[in-house]
């Protein structure tokens, strides 16, 4: 707040510590008049130039305050927003926690276990999402896969084959004009399983290109257009065994002179 000395008319800023000091009166600092700060005490300054603060008017009887913001509890009384007859009596022993605040942690408790619970069983469900979509990665991983062969053995469950593509060989490949249809070519290939494991028969993409290795056609194989027997098919490429595919395709032209395999 503000006040004003009437010597010299100098303006203060003041708080309550200077103000409760000496019940009112100060010293002014440039003329040494002692003065009451309460006559002209103000919230705000009025606009400039300043001259004189307003002196306030005196009042016979003290204003009744209406605006309370706090009253300290005492023994045997009761704070200032709470009826003290409202007030629950218990019967427990001395010192112990109220009703309201045993009842009240017991159901944080409770609450922070059924939290906790659903939190595992969404992170399980998770971590099985995310295994199931990784499945083929996990089956063919060789550190992994004896142990889900142990598991299913004693569930009685079947995983697909394992398959590694770098263990898939081509020992032979051949393009020939077709003996008997027009305008047509035989690919044929050998296949050759160097894993130790039988593998599944893998989708074959053939690539023909020119001279400058550019693409002119291609088509993907699926495993089913080049081995038509549904056993040899779940029985996949035994280990250390050569199969014989052999595709039948639309000749493209005297342009395609180079033809490449790739496994999808």
């Amino acid at each position: 707040m503000f006040t004003q000395c009437p010597e010299c008319l100098t303006v203060y800023k003041v708080g309550a510590n200077e103000i409760a000091a000496a019940r009112g009166n100060a010293r002014c600092a440039h003329c040494n008049a002692l003065f009451d700060v309460l006559a002209t005490l103000s919230e705000q300054l009025p606009p400039e130039p300043i001259d004189r603060l307003e002196r306030n008017e005196e009042h016979g009887a003290p204003p009744q305050l209406a605006l309370s913001v706090f009253r300290p509890t005492r023994p045997g009384q009761g704070t200032l927003f709470f009826d003290p007859d409202d007030r629950p009596r218990g019967g427990g022993e001395r010192g112990a926690a109220p009703q309201f605040a045993r009842a009240r942690r017991r159901q944080r408790r409770g609450g922070n276990a059924r939290w906790i619970a659903g939190s595992l069983a969404l992170m399980l469900v998770l971590a099985g999402e995310i295994a199931w979509s990784e499945r083929g990665h996990w089956v063919s991983d060789p550190r992994v896969r004896p142990w889900l062969d142990a598991a299913c053995e004693r569930i009685g469950c079947a995983l697909p084959l394992r398959r590694d593509d770098e263990l898939l060989q081509l020992a032979s490949r051949d393009i020939r004009p077709h003996p008997s249809v027009a305008g047509a070519l035989i690919i044929s290939a050998t296949l050759h399983n160097a894993a130790d494991f039988a593998q599944p028969f893998p989708p074959v993409q053939v690539t023909l290109s020119d001279l400058d290795e550019k693409r002119i056609a291609m088509r993907r194989f699926r495993p089913s257009d080049y081995v038509p027997e549904a056993e040899a098919l779940r029985n996949g490429l035994a280990p250390g065994a050569n199969a014989s595919i052999v595709f039948e395709v639309a000749d493209p032209g005297r342009n395609a002179v180079a033809f490449e395999f790739s496994f999808e």
